[in-house]
């Protein structure tokens, strides 16, 4: 039978654009994954690699204009937003080959026999190397920054890891482009085209994380297809870890005394971080506890002037767009929801920004009101009104896990009254990045940043940007009393690659 081909389509029309692939099969994909096994000694030397991430970085911005318009063509994110990520990208690559290049990540821990120890110390010398062929999903929503040349594929070569990437569907001619040139750069630098394998295909994604070649995994997209593949990383005879970030509500506490001093700006605010992107950021606020009372009644007119005022918007695909319609219509149903501003249809092919109000009473309990504490991909949140401070815990104890948890708070409560504090430490357990008087819509590539949190958020505790996410495509090594001439460069007391390194205790640099 014929492999079922892969089309690019214009979700501004729904229509077909051109045949750009056709799905893999099985032994496709063992070819893939057994090429970049194959590869795994070209990235051996930590200088070609930090190269070769550069340089990729370089050929990504030399076809800019080529890459946004086949990103736009099969998105329709437009060419502003899409041109902030490719920049973003290329930034993320050498960002990660300055991190190769520096070897702190390496995390080299030498120590010499101590026999006065109890017990006695023999020869110890410990440091990081790289788990082998890595599987990686590429993201619907961020088709340059979360996929082919995105941070799990970074972060995986600067490990010393070749990657085979699973394309996303909605963008799989501009995956085909971005792997093309990716090939380009690892060819400048005598490397294998096989460290970058690419496939399509619903069925070549579950082989790819089965195959007993592959040593890890990364993910970005639903629940369901996240769980699904997490599973199945965790069946094989071999376990592999899996990293997935699968689904978050964001939830956002605004206080009593933080709406009575701002609540315009806070309701104008809240506005522009769900409907950027047309609501599809991982990180939108999908859950936000407001205050009853005439504070909040402002910020929600705020709120409400500001949402009205939103351009109805394309989503990635038309599978999408039914969802959002659905999933809307489904929870401004329920018994004593309302919808300010009515999200849903905007047109044949557009949705309209929008959202519900309830009172925070009805989440406090289970029920069929736990359908507002699920993810909503879209441009919509639900405000829940609290009538005091217990009524608002009560809300958040009942959340899973979340990529953020943001606080809006007074003046008086940043500078340490009040219960921001507290606040702030009821808020941690519930997500990897805790952000105050600010939207958390925006994922800052920093050596600081964590992008990843309690499950159903993350399925690990790592992070997916920032430096410390090549941790996940790492594990250590000991050598316990190995003469010099038998160690690897790394771990000799001379340092001759020059590493910063923990020697007998001490840190040196």
């Amino acid at each position: 039978m014929a492999a079922a081909p892969v089309w690019s389509v214009d979700p501004r029309t729904g229509k077909q654009r051109e045949q750009v692939a056709v799905e893999a099969t099985a032994q496709e994909v063992d070819d893939d994954v057994r090429a970049a096994h194959a590869a795994r000694g070209a990235l051996a030397d930590r200088t070609v690699r930090a190269a070769f991430l550069r340089t990729a970085a370089d050929l990504l911005e030399g076809a800019k204009e080529h890459l946004v318009e086949a990103a736009d063509a099969e998105t329709a994110l437009g060419p502003v937003r899409l041109t902030g990520e490719l920049a973003r990208t290329c930034y993320q690559l050498r960002a990660f080959a300055d991190i190769v290049d520096e070897g702190e990540f390496l995390g080299v821990v030498i120590n010499h026999p101590d026999a006065t120890a109890t017990p006695p110390i023999p020869d110890l010398r410990r440091y990081k190397v790289p788990l082998g062929v890595v599987a990686v999903y590429s993201a619907s929503n961020f088709p340059f920054a979360f996929s082919v040349a995105g941070g799990d594929t970074a972060s995986a070569l600067a490990a010393g890891c070749p990657v085979v990437v699973k394309a996303h569907p909605d963008h799989p001619g501009l995956s085909e482009l971005v792997a093309s040139v990716v090939r380009r750069a690892a060819a400048q630098h005598d490397i294998p085209d096989g460290v970058l394998g690419l496939v399509h295909g619903f069925e070549a994604g579950v082989e790819l994380v089965k195959h007993p070649l592959v040593s890890a995994a990364g993910f970005t997209g639903s629940v369901r297809g996240g769980r699904a593949l997490f599973d199945a990383a965790a069946a094989r005879p071999a376990p592999i870890p899996f990293h997935g970030e699968l689904g978050s509500l964001n939830p956002v506490v605004i206080t009593e005394a933080a709406a009575a001093e701002r609540a315009e700006a806070i309701g104008t605010g809240l506005a522009g971080s769900m409907t950027l992107g047309v609501g599809q950021f991982c990180v939108k606020p999908g859950l936000v506890l407001a205050p009853a009372g005439a504070a909040g009644d402002r910020l929600l007119k705020s709120l409400t002037d500001a949402v009205s005022d939103t351009e109805a918007g394309v989503l990635l695909d038309h599978r999408m767009r039914d969802n959002f319609v659905a999933g809307v219509a489904e929870r401004a149903g329920l018994p004593g929801v309302d919808a300010p501003v009515t999200p849903g249809a905007g047109g044949e092919h557009t949705v309209s920004a929008g959202f519900l109000t309830v009172s925070a009473q009805k989440l406090a309990a289970e029920g069929e009101y736990d359908l507002l504490l699920e993810e909503c991909f879209g441009p919509v949140t639900v405000v829940a009104r609290y009538e005091d401070e217990a009524e608002a815990n009560a809300v958040l104890a009942r959340l899973p896990g979340n990529l953020t948890a943001t606080v809006h708070l007074s003046t008086e409560e940043e500078a340490g009254g009040g219960r921001g504090a507290e606040i702030l430490a009821e808020l941690t357990p519930l997500a990897g990045r805790v952000v105050v008087n600010a939207w958390p819509t925006g994922v800052a590539v920093a050596p600081a940043q964590q992008h990843g949190g309690p499950y159903p958020a993350t399925t690990s505790t790592s992070t997916s940007v920032g430096g410390t996410a090549i941790e996940r495509w790492l594990r250590p090594v000991a050598y316990q009393n190995a003469a010099e001439a038998l160690l690897p460069a790394e771990l000799r007391d001379s340092n001759p690659l020059g590493l910063p390194r923990r020697f007998n205790g001490r840190l040196e640099r």
